[in-house]
């Protein structure tokens, strides 16, 4: 999906999530590592862990972020967007260590149990971290969904998922503190490794289709077929590609146009067709070369098997 804000607007506000991103990472990581001191609590400690990886995440999204804002160059003539698609990869990874780590504690704790104590102090610190991170996702939401950042994307996927833990944990400290149910803060443990690494899949495989440039969604490419053919002068095209840079698209299109017109008119009808697109989607990269109607040559789209004709 392409930006809806201008540039200027879309960079500022994603340097704001991104530093709001790794100040909360850092305040709930000290919270939690008292609670977790304080009530010994496995999957407190999980959420611990969790938050050490979201502040290194978050970093990593602070840094890529400023990367991928950074103009195009000589060396990177396409820009550095695809820097926040790299940043979610390191994200996963981080995601699934962590998970694998919690699953590594739980099995232990089965085989050497040990009694919870200040259940209450864990309860508070973790109402009071799952109040902030709505807080953080709102505003990380509201970013993603004006800039496509996929950097910012998937950070506040990790933290929605911590909602989803610290509702968890909030409810197995109340089960331990007045059932004297211990074993549960471990299982609770197990299910939130479980979405870490469920959503660091999700995560991966994202910015992997990003950094492969897998086609864009079938409806934009519809859209751009729609667009071409209200060119009355355009006899047809083909050879359409397209790509996600990073909030930018990318398209490149064979157009078939009679071949008696002179190169100038050509020329016109390129940038028309462009001129429609970019109205469309707005800061998209367009690509036009022109082909004359009727021409017989070896096409792209004849070699791809089972692709949708627009």
């Amino acid at each position: 999906m392409q930006t809806s804000w201008d540039k200027e607007k879309a960079e500022r506000y994603k340097k704001r999530a991104v530093s709001a991103s790794v100040l909360l990472s850092v305040c709930l990581f000290l919270l939690k590592l008292f609670a977790s001191f304080a009530t010994g609590s496995l999957a407190i400690l999980s959420s611990l862990v969790d938050s050490l990886s979201d502040i290194v995440a978050s970093f990593v999204s602070f840094f890529a972020v400023r990367i991928a804002l950074k103009p195009a160059s000589c060396s990177y003539r396409y820009g550095y967007l695809k820097a926040e698609s790299l940043s979610a990869l390191t994200q996963a990874a981080f995601i699934a260590g962590s998970g694998l780590f919690v699953i590594y504690n739980g099995v232990d704790r089965f085989f050497n149990p040990i009694t919870l104590q200040h259940t209450s102090i864990g309860i508070g610190v973790m109402l009071l971290s799952l109040a902030a991170t709505i807080c953080l996702i709102l505003f990380q939401s509201y970013v993603s969904k004006h800039t496509n950042s996929l950097a910012i994307k998937a950070d506040s996927a990790h933290y929605v998922v911590d909602i989803l833990t610290n509702i968890g944990i909030i409810l197995s400290l109340l089960i331990v503190k007045f059932f004297n149910i211990n074993w549960f803060d471990t299982v609770s443990a197990f299910l939130i490794a479980g979405y870490l690494i469920y959503y660091a899949y999700q995560i991966a495989l994202e910015a992997m289709n990003a950094l492969m440039d897998k086609e864009l969604p079938e409806e934009v490419r519809r859209e751009i077929g729609k667009i071409i053919h209200s060119t009355p002068e355009i006899r047809g095209f083909h050879d359409l590609r397209s790509r996600d840079l990073g909030g930018v698209y990318h398209f490149e299109i064979h157009l078939e146009i009679d071949g008696n017109l002179p190169l100038s008119e050509a020329h016109k009808l390129g940038d028309l067709v462009e001129e429609k697109i970019k109205k469309r989607y707005p800061d998209a990269q367009v690509l036009i070369h022109q082909d004359p109607f009727g021409l017989k040559e070896k096409r792209l789209d004849d070699s791809l098997e089972n692709c949708t004709s627009l």
